[in-house]
């Protein structure tokens, strides 16, 4: 049995009342996907670089229901488009948010509120 890849961390920067300097993004890595620490204020940028196509970020949400895994939430980046996704409760989403990309043209920028 193969170990499982770790995913690749999207550093979380603290907005706070004095301000900050945008943080640099992170690349979409679609072979190991991404995780995020989330306190349940955490908000995503998402940045489609790409010219030619949405992209597909795809958000794990954990639990079952009536012993069915609950299926993750998907988001439509257009073309050269940013959207800003969340915030993510924790009993939905876990202290690790798991974020997969379709496609390396997706940036991404983690915020905590």
């Amino acid at each position: 049995m193969e170990a499982a890849v770790p995913r690749t961390a999207v550093p979380l920067t603290a907005v706070t009342r004095d301000g900050i300097a945008p943080p640099a993004e992170t690349n979409g890595d679609p072979v190991n996907n991404h995780v995020v620490s989330n306190n349940g204020r955490v908000v995503l940028l998402v940045r489609n670089a790409g010219t030619t196509a949405a992209r597909t970020l795809t958000l794990r949400v954990r639990g079952t229901v009536d012993g069915q895994t609950v299926a993750p939430r998907t988001v439509s980046i257009p073309t050269e488009a940013s959207r800003y996704v969340g915030p993510f409760p924790t009993d939905d989403y876990g202290a690790l948010l798991q974020v997969d990309v379709d496609n390396a043209e997706l940036k991404l920028t983690a915020l905590a509120l």
